[in-house]
C-alpha cells in the first residue's frame, strides 16, 4: 500500500471516500476556508483561458493553444495528486485515511442528491418559481421556459448525466490510477465544463477539453446505464428491463456520445421521456427522446429516480468492495 495508486489498495481507498463522501459531502466551512479542488482547478482555465486564448488569432492556432492549456492543467493537477499521494505512502496503511479524505473532495454524491431532492421540495412547497429557481441550479437550460413536467424532467436528466460525470466517472478512475488517476479526470472534465463548448470563444480553444472529456467519460457512462439497470431490478414500480431496452435504443441518438446512456437507461427504468427538445438561452436545441414513456413527469417522479440513484450509489460501493477483496485474495 505504498502510495494507493494501483488496484486493490487503489479501490480500498475508493470505497472508503465514496463512503466518507456519501455521509460528510464537502463541508461548507471547508469550503469557504480553502475552496475546493475544482475551484483551484477552475481558477487555473480560467487564467489559461485569459492568457492564451486570443480571439484575433486563427483557429489553428487557438486549437493549439487550447492543447498547450490543457497540457499545463493536467500537469499541475497530476503533479500535486502523486505527491499527495506519496506522502499519504509514507505513513504506510495508515495513509489510507488522510488519502481517503482528500480522494472524497472528486465525487459528489450527497451534493447531486441534496440539489435534486431540492428541485422536488420546492416545487411542491413554491409551485413552479420555487421549482424553476431550484433546477436552474443544476442545469443551463432557461428556466423560465420550463412548465413543471419539463423542470422535473430536467432534474431527473441531471440526476442522471451528473451520476455518471460527478460520480461513477470519478469513482472508476480513482480506482483505476489512485487520487492520481480521480484528480486527472476531475481537472478533465472541469476543463471541458469551463471552455469546452462551440461557441466563437472556446470552439477552437477547448477543442482538445471536449474531446478528451468525451473519450475518459466512455467506460463511466455504460458502467453508469448498467448500475441504473440493476438498481431498477432491485426496486418495486421500477423496470430494469425498459431500461435496458431504453439505453440499447435511444443512447446513441443523443447528441453526447456519453449522456444519452444514463438518461436513457434512467427514463426506461421510470417508465418516462426525458431528454427532447429543449431552450437554452435563446436558443432551442432539437434532441432526441430518451425512453418512450410519458412526458409528464412530476415531482414523485424525481423523489422515484432518487431511490434508484441511491441503490446505484450502494450497487456502485458493493462493485468497488468486490473488486478490491477478489484483488487481495489473488
Amino acid at each position: 500500500m505504498t502510495a494507493l495508486l494501483h488496484p486493490p489498495d487503489s479501490l480500498l481507498l475508493l470505497v472508503l471516500a465514496l463512503a466518507v463522501e456519501a455521509a460528510l459531502g464537502y463541508p461548507d466551512r471547508l469550503y469557504r476556508l480553502a475552496g475546493h479542488p475544482v475551484t483551484w482547478i477552475g481558477a487555473l482555465i480560467a487564467a489559461l483561458d485569459r492568457r492564451l486564448n486570443r480571439e484575433a488569432a486563427p483557429a489553428a492556432r487557438r486549437r493549439a493553444a487550447g492543447v498547450l492549456a490543457l497540457g499545463l492543467v493536467l500537469a499541475a493537477t497530476g503533479l500535486a495528486a502523486l505527491a499527495l499521494a506519496l506522502a499519504c505512502g509514507t505513513l504506510g496503511p495508515v495513509g489510507l485515511l488522510p488519502c481517503a479524505l482528500l480522494a472524497a473532495s472528486l465525487p459528489a454524491q450527497r451534493s447531486l442528491h441534496d440539489h435534486v431532492a431540492r428541485v422536488a421540495r420546492d416545487l411542491d412547497r413554491e409551485g413552479l418559481s420555487g421549482g424553476r429557481r431550484a433546477v436552474a441550479m443544476i442545469v443551463g437550460r432557461n428556466p423560465e421556459t420550463l412548465d413543471e413536467a419539463a423542470i422535473c424532467r430536467a432534474a431527473i436528466e441531471s440526476l442522471a448525466e451528473n451520476f455518471s460525470d460527478g460520480i461513477v466517472a470519478p469513482a472508476f478512475w480513482l480506482g483505476l490510477g489512485g487520487l492520481p488517476g480521480g484528480a486527472l479526470y476531475k481537472a478533465i472534465n472541469t476543463a471541458d465544463s469551463m471552455i469546452g463548448h462551440r461557441t466563437p470563444r472556446h470552439e477552437a480553444f477547448g477543442w482538445a477539453a471536449a474531446r478528451l472529456d468525451d473519450l475518459v467519460n466512455l467506460p463511466a457512462s455504460r458502467l453508469t446505464a448498467g448500475l441504473v439497470v440493476a438498481a431498477a431490478a432491485l426496486t418495486p414500480g421500477a423496470s430494469a428491463r425498459g431500461a435496458l431496452r431504453a439505453a440499447r435504443r435511444d443512447a446513441g441518438r443523443h447528441r453526447s456520445p456519453n449522456a444519452g446512456w444514463p438518461e436513457a437507461a434512467m427514463a426506461g427504468a421510470l417508465g418516462l421521456r426525458l431528454a427532447g427538445p429543449r431552450v437554452y438561452g435563446a436558443t432551442r436545441v432539437e434532441d432526441a427522446w430518451m425512453g418512450s414513456g410519458r412526458a409528464e413527469a412530476r415531482a414523485d417522479d424525481i423523489r422515484r429516480a432518487l431511490v434508484l440513484y441511491r441503490r446505484a450509489c450502494g450497487l456502485l460501493w458493493g462493485l468497488a468492495a468486490g473488486l478490491a477483496v477478489v484483488g487481495l485474495a489473488v
